[in-house]
């Protein structure tokens, strides 16, 4: 039982932070391009509390956990977005896109060189618990935030990946991809939850996010590591 405690308490500040703060990464660039929407709503803020959603920031990854899933989903209160308000909608709605998974990069990074920094501080005995629990709390923060940017670029509407391919693809690709915005959220359950639950039923490994997302996922985080001289 402590030790399952243990284990979730190093997840729940990655997990909050990696999925916060790449909603508030889209809001703000969004600002700064000329769409105030989320400004005027108090959504271009780092203050987690202001884009937790109960569901997709909390419950959803803990239950992606508890069914020892290779990897962790979850969101927050989408931003808002008035793309047509941007200086220029299209190349502004790649900009927006990309800033999620970037800030999330950008977070693995820091996580990275932290647990470099913090490896190499000298503590009194009796601090050592306090400080594994912290290296852990990074180790975590570098697998989620790496995750997380990985699985957005994911070239299916709305997630990240399918917006930034809408405003790269000419006309009438664009359209048509963004066409599946609606449906893309039913893709991404089928591909989260239906396809691997009638796998299992049948014998057979059809949990194809693991291939497409666990794997670079996990050649990115070991890169990160040992380009901060964690890893050799």
């Amino acid at each position: 039982m402590i030790g399952a405690l243990y284990e979730a308490s190093t997840w729940v500040i990655p997990v909050v932070l990696a999925i916060t703060l790449h909603e508030a990464a889209h809001g703000y660039v969004a600002w700064k391009l000329g769409d105030d929407t989320a400004y005027r709503l108090g959504r271009v803020s780092f203050n987690p509390l202001r884009h937790v959603d109960l569901f997709g920031t909390l419950v959803l990854p803990a239950l992606l956990m508890l069914a020892r899933s290779p990897f962790l989903f979850g969101y927050a209160k989408p931003v808002p977005v008035a793309f047509w308000r941007l200086s220029n909608p299209r190349w502004g709605m790649v900009a927006v896109a990309l800033a999620g998974p970037g800030i999330n990069l950008l977070l693995a990074i820091v996580a990275a060189l932290a647990i470099r920094g913090l490896l190499e501080v000298q503590v009194p005995r009796e601090w050592m618990p306090g400080l594994k629990w912290g290296a852990d709390n990074l180790f975590r923060m570098v697998d989620i935030n790496v995750i997380l940017a990985v699985f957005n670029m994911l070239p299916i509407p709305p997630l990240d990946g399918g917006r930034v391919l809408t405003g790269l693809l000419p006309e009438p690709l664009s359209g048509w991809l963004a066409g599946f915005e609606r449906k893309g959220m039913l893709i991404l359950i089928a591909l989260l939850f239906i396809l691997p639950f009638l796998g299992h039923q049948i014998g057979v490994d059809l949990n194809l996010l693991a291939w497409a997302v666990g794997t670079p996922a996990g050649w990115l985080s070991q890169l990160m590591l040992t380009l901060t001289g964690l890893e050799p």
